[in-house]
């Protein structure tokens, strides 16, 4: 388990911070004695959050604009010092059928979760390699692994970010630089709004989210699944045959969660919200 002596004093920077998993992360490790910064395209929120938790640094970021996250970055590092670790937090998850789904809507999921990661993840890279030290933290999602009806756009998102990860750690290995991916299963946060889960399993919390960041910054490694049994049972596809693999989803209701079994009222807000449409 991390301790406090491992995170205090480091400057982490929290995209997506002004809700869930974002915010649930900030607080933890806000606890712990980092230096936490967090930024989100939405400014209200953000700077609500950000004065709830009592932060030096936080503010509108939109990590689909180079600028946007340099500047914010710059912004950390003269308040705070040098970025220690980076955690890319920030996506979107609209759910509905590939089919029905507007151009515009795949384009912002893939430009805010893959663009967005790839924007953060070589600025802080550009700041770190020379100092040869820093930490890249990615959340991706065992949707990245486990095909899930309703999320095809969201799955093959958070695949890219799981292979951009791994070829980053491999690149930078020898520079100082690490690159870590943590894989959530269905969290409690307005993402799975609307939706039971699977069958016979319980959802993450956002606090179990940022329970494993703190962990990975404590002791490095390439990936982390939460919850530990969802990554096992996804990590089994690998070794089943391809129609057992299927049956235990069918069986877990993987093929209705975000389809047929939606409270489409319940979802609506997160619906609008995810798809630009209140913008």
């Amino acid at each position: 388990m991390a301790t406090a002596t491992t995170i205090a004093g480091k400057v982490v920077v929290i995209t997506g911070g002004a809700r869930g998993i974002g915010f649930a992360t900030a607080k933890h490790l806000r606890d712990q004695g980092a230096q936490v910064a967090i930024g989100d395209i939405d400014e209200a929120k953000v700077k609500e959050a950000g004065a709830d938790l009592g932060l030096e640094v936080y503010g509108r970021l939109d990590v689909t604009d180079p600028d946007s996250f340099a500047a914010f970055l710059d912004q950390v590092e003269r308040q705070l010092g040098p970025v220690d670790v980076l955690v890319n937090n920030a996506g979107i998850m609209p759910a509905g059928r590939f089919d029905e789904e507007p151009d515009r809507v795949s384009r912002r999921i893939m430009d805010i979760n893959v663009h967005g990661v790839i924007v953060g993840s070589k600025l802080a890279t550009q700041r770190m390699a020379p100092r040869r030290s820093g930490h890249v933290i990615n959340i991706a999602s065992l949707a990245g692994e486990a095909p899930t009806p309703g999320l095809a756009t969201y799955c093959a998102s958070k695949a890219a970010v799981l292979a951009l990860t791994d070829t980053l750690r491999a690149e930078y290995r020898e520079q100082g630089v690490e690159f870590s991916a943590v894989l959530p299963t269905f969290t409690n946060t307005e993402l799975v709004s609307g939706t039971a889960g699977a069958k016979g399993m319980k959802n993450a919390e956002p606090e179990d989210i940022a329970a494993a960041v703190a962990g990975l910054i404590a002791k490095p490694k390439r990936r982390v699944a939460v919850t530990k049994l969802a990554g096992a049972l996804v990590a089994s596809q690998y070794f089943l045959p391809t129609k057992v693999s299927e049956y235990l989803a069918h069986a877990f209701g993987l093929e209705k969660v975000f389809l047929d079994d939606v409270d489409t009222a319940a979802r609506s807000a997160y619906e609008r919200r995810a798809r630009g449409e209140d913008e």
